[in-house]
């Protein structure tokens, strides 16, 4: 399994990014601590887990308290032991991905449907705040042919850290 995990940090002079080394790490709670120790005064952290080029794993701390989590797939947790860690213990699916992605008689016919498989889990209205909906990440996440860091840079670039995110990727 290949990972990459990178961290958005809000704090009084902006957006910054940092990589997070998650070997070794045995469960949620260390992954949360160890966003935390990117930034202890971020106002708001983030962290993008892409694994496999095929699941996306969003997690948030506001002033460090409140850890939320959604994930674009739950079969991610079946996948892997990262997985596991991360979306295993959630059990309420994000919203049916049908509601979200249907497709209208006047829809873009060359735009790609959603992956029918796809089953989101945890907290899709994380970025609301931010400025990406519900609805637009589960659009997201859901639209074939997207891999995880498209979707990391989409949302990444409406919050206003997609720069930071890209020279992280780039190093």
């Amino acid at each position: 399994m290949s990972y990459f995990a990178a961290a958005a940090l809000r704090g009084s002079a902006g957006w910054t990014a940092a990589e997070v080394n998650l070997n070794g790490v045995v469960d949620v709670e260390e992954v949360a601590d160890r966003l935390r120790d990117a930034d202890l005064d971020a106002d708001i952290s983030l962290l993008f887990v892409e694994s496999d080029d095929t699941y996306l794993v969003v997690l948030r701390l506001d002033e460090g308290e409140d850890l939320r989590i959604f994930g674009s797939d739950s079969a991610f947790a079946d996948e892997s032991r990262l997985g596991a860690l991360l979306v295993g213990d959630i059990k309420a699916p994000a919203i049916e991905i049908d509601e979200v992605v249907e497709r209208s008689a006047d829809a873009d016919p060359d735009k790609p449907a959603a992956d029918p498989d796809a089953d989101p889990v945890g907290d899709a209205d994380l970025l609301a705040d931010l400025g990406v909906s519900a609805r637009r990440l589960l659009e997201l996440c859901a639209h074939e042919g997207l891999l995880p860091a498209d979707v990391t840079a989409e949302i990444c670039q409406t919050i206003g850290c997609g720069d930071e995110i890209e020279e992280l990727r780039e190093a």
